[in-house]
């Protein structure tokens, strides 16, 4: 019997539910077996940006030797076997490559894609097919709430204008509930006094806020680091705005991140880095240093590499989003506090 189009849609719906519990439930024994939950992943080096506070913009890229949407799925698939991940798929800016929607949805048949973007090159139709294709949340890195601060930062013109508009295309192409769509900063010696409107922007277009300080790994300059503490201030302005949904176990250790650094990071054990070759490595800001590649390299080798780096690992240098974030997960006020956002989303 054919199905009208009205109950094909029906059974589409069901069977994409049933897919998301199914990787959900994946992704929950990945952590609760200790293993990774958390991967980031770099789609490109390229970048149309030449941040002040960033070097990526200025690696040699081989465009012949990056990872195709070919390679994405049978990685994907590869690492499916071990679980389901939180895929934050970055640069460089990824919307340099004309296929992300396929790598996106090479990904979300077994894993959660996310994505950061400076926002130039988004449009709203590109965003409607990212989310068609499965993209689970996007993210757009303001750091200013003024233009002119923002677009000095970032080393261009119209940076700020083509950001909110980014913004804004994401949160009206979203097409189901569990889509978030952050604006992320990156807290330097100079935004303090621009946070709450930038929670503010954010809300504006229906959006998250999100927060991480300034590491000095990629540059190796201490300028941008801010110097006052921070963490009180910031846990306050959580609790006024709902849109503010960095953990607060993350938010407490700002002032120790800042100070002397935190402890017993959990780079290769809970989180850890693929580049646009398909290098895997500990960190983002490991990429000399691969244990292995993933399209060359079984899933279980890499793991086992990756918890043997890990327990080497004396780095205190960064508190990145994607190491405090996910850390303040195996604390249970940590993973209280994210409970309702992971179950709802």
């Amino acid at each position: 019997m054919r199905l009208l189009p009205r109950q094909a849609e029906e059974r589409k719906l069901k069977k994409e539910q049933r897919s998301t519990w199914k990787k959900k439930a994946a992704l929950l024994r990945a952590y609760a077996q200790g293993r990774p939950v958390w991967i980031s992943w770099q789609v490109t080096y390229l970048c149309n940006f030449e941040c002040v506070f960033c070097d990526y913009w200025s690696f040699p890229v081989d465009r012949s030797k990056e990872t195709s949407p070919a390679g994405f799925r049978s990685a994907g698939q590869k690492l499916a076997k071990l679980g389901s991940f939180m895929i934050s798929l970055a640069g460089g800016e990824p919307f340099i490559r004309q296929d992300l929607e396929a790598i996106v949805e090479a990904l979300s048949a077994y894993h959660f894609p996310l994505l950061t973007t400076n926002g130039w090159l988004v449009t709203p139709e590109r965003a409607r097919r990212l989310y068609e294709a499965g993209l689970w949340g996007a993210s757009v890195s303001i750091d200013f709430a003024t233009p002119e601060k923002h677009d000095a930062y970032r080393g261009k013109q119209g940076a700020f204008e083509r950001a909110v508009r980014a913004l804004r295309s994401f949160s009206e192409a979203r097409c189901a509930a569990h889509q978030q769509v952050n604006l992320i900063t990156v807290l330097n010696d100079q935004n303090i006094s621009e946070v709450e409107d930038l929670i503010k922007l954010a809300a504006a277009h229906q959006a998250g806020f999100m927060i991480q300080p300034y590491g000095m790994m990629k540059t190796g300059e201490a300028r941008f680091l801010h110097r006052g503490e921070v963490s009180s201030y910031l846990l306050g302005l959580k609790r006024r705005y709902p849109n503010f949904l960095s953990n607060p176990i993350f938010l407490e250790k700002f002032d120790l991140a800042l100070r002397q650094g935190v402890r017993n990071c959990r780079a290769g054990k809970s989180f850890f880095n693929i580049d646009h070759y398909g290098n895997v490595s500990i960190c983002v800001e490991n990429l000399n240093d691969p244990v292995g590649n993933i399209h060359t390299h079984s899933a279980r080798d890499l793991f086992a590499a990756l918890a043997e780096k890990q327990r080497g690992n004396t780095c205190t240098a960064c508190w990145y989003n994607c190491r405090g974030e996910i850390e303040s997960l195996y604390t249970v006020r940590g993973i209280a506090a994210s409970l309702p956002r992971l179950v709802t989303a």
